[in-house]
């Protein structure tokens, strides 16, 4: 039976909605119960050397204000520090925090033990076929984790 496509698109982002919520319900049971997926994607972003609310906007392919709100966010949650940046007096370095460390690898062990749940849900074959084919889909030379800059662009035509 042949699905339409626009059923297979939204069949792929309702796994992905659903592996993102499995996550955070793991995350909220070990101590995060704030976290939101947008919190894993600009941790990412300001990456372990840090980053100015510019390049965080950029990384994430939001506007500076959109970027300062998010970095507020996570400066409340304890996700983040900000450091000045020397030589410049009006920049300010994001640098992730211990927490952040520690709810990115508890975020890395929770999507592992959401995976393992869809191995064991489809055996090992038919897990490892879908892999295979969503990397062969997927390769089409972009990162695949440019979420978030994705989804405020414009389509191309």
């Amino acid at each position: 039976m042949s699905e339409p496509g626009w059923r297979v698109v939204l069949l792929l982002a309702g796994a992905f909605r659903q592996g993102v919520d499995a996550l955070h319900s793991e995350l909220a049971d070990q101590g995060y119960p704030g976290a939101r997926p947008l919190h894993g994607f600009a941790l990412q972003a300001i990456g372990p050397e840090g980053c100015t609310i510019n390049q965080l906007g950029q990384r994430l392919g939001v506007s500076k204000q959109a970027a300062a709100k998010t970095a507020t966010g996570l400066e409340d949650a304890g996700y983040i520090a900000r450091e000045p940046v020397p030589g410049d007096r009006r920049a300010v370095l994001l640098r992730r925090t211990e927490r952040a460390e520690e709810f990115l690898a508890a975020s890395a062990a929770g999507f592992e033990h959401v995976v393992d749940r869809w191995r064991r849900h489809l055996g090992a074959g038919r897990f490892d076929a879908m892999v295979e084919a969503l990397a062969e889909i997927a390769d089409d030379g972009r990162p695949i984790g440019d979420l978030p800059g994705w989804l405020t662009q414009r389509p191309s035509t």
